[in-house]
């Protein structure tokens, strides 16, 4: 993910304090009480920290569509402790770990969920791997390390537990890392992927609005958009408003990055893109 300056300032892990904040972001769903388990196990630990829900309705199983909400609502979140519970591995071989970044701690699977947000708070400065069962809820169930892993470590973090009293110590250049999404300017063009689709069915790409600047593309212009063999034009404007009720248009986004929607549609189900779909973007002709 492009990398963005953390706001709030910086402080050292082992001053986190009862007065600090945990962030939680899951596929759990809104249906079921897996969400409120993790909010009682917390409460139960460090009742005077505040909780905030970044996310619960992330697809399942969909570490990439995680990895990038989390980086790209992670500048404007308090310094604190960031769960991360996107974990397809659950009671596999993968690790769960603790990643200090940038004055933050983040703790979730290490399958890459927590790669980009780690990254745009400055990279990992240590990492362990949370094997001290001491500070785990029992009995650990082996499908649910959010609640009986994650979620008391966090809480035990805030209350004052040091980070490196979790496990050993993990290289960091051995964390799993998330490919980047890249964006590359050639044949006066600029191509790149679909990062990821939200709620609304827009449709964010790994090309910036500083890509498009590169090329003399301003919103007002039109975009020619070739998605494989499929070549269209889509208008580049600041807001959906700006083209009729089910017209396509281009925008960026409030990261900075170019998105493609309809106003009151679904631009993925219309031009039928998914994450990693290849784009490239060109001045209409």
């Amino acid at each position: 993910m492009p990398s963005a300056a953390v706001h709030g300032g910086l402080r050292d892990v082992q001053s986190l304090s009862v007065t600090s904040v945990i962030t939680l972001l899951t596929d759990y769903g809104l249906e079921d009480g897996y969400v409120a388990a993790c909010h009682g196990v917390i409460a139960g630990i460090a009742p005077d920290v505040r909780v905030i829900d970044v996310c619960h309705l992330v697809p399942s199983g969909d570490v990439r569509r995680g990895a990038a909400i989390l980086a790209q609502t992670i500048p404007y979140l308090p310094v604190g402790v960031h769960v991360g519970a996107v974990d397809p591995g659950a009671g596999g071989a993968r690790r769960a770990v603790a990643v200090e970044a940038g004055g933050r701690v983040f703790i979730g699977p290490d399958n890459g969920l927590l790669s980009w947000a780690v990254r745009a708070s400055g990279g990992a400065r240590a990492a362990y791997e949370l094997s001290n069962a001491e500070h785990f809820l029992h009995p650990v169930s082996p499908t649910f390390h959010g609640r009986d892993v994650f979620a008391p470590v966090a809480g035990r973090l805030c209350a004052g537990l040091s980070a490196g009293e979790l496990g050993p110590e993990v290289p960091v250049e051995r964390l799993v890392t998330l490919p980047e999404p890249t964006s590359v300017l050639r044949g006066g063009a600029v191509e790149g992927e679909v990062v990821s689709v939200d709620g609304y069915g827009n449709t964010q790409l790994s090309i910036s609005a500083g890509d498009l600047a590169a090329l003399g593309l301003r919103t007002g212009d039109t975009l020619g958009v070739s998605l494989g063999r499929r070549r269209l034009s889509m208008p580049y404007r600041e807001t959906y408003a700006a083209v009729p009720p089910g017209e396509l248009v281009a925008f960026a986004d409030s990261a900075g990055l170019i998105a493609f929607a309809v106003n009151c549609g679904d631009a993925a189900q219309r031009l039928g893109l998914p994450p990693g779909a290849r784009v490239r973007v060109s001045p209409s002709v």
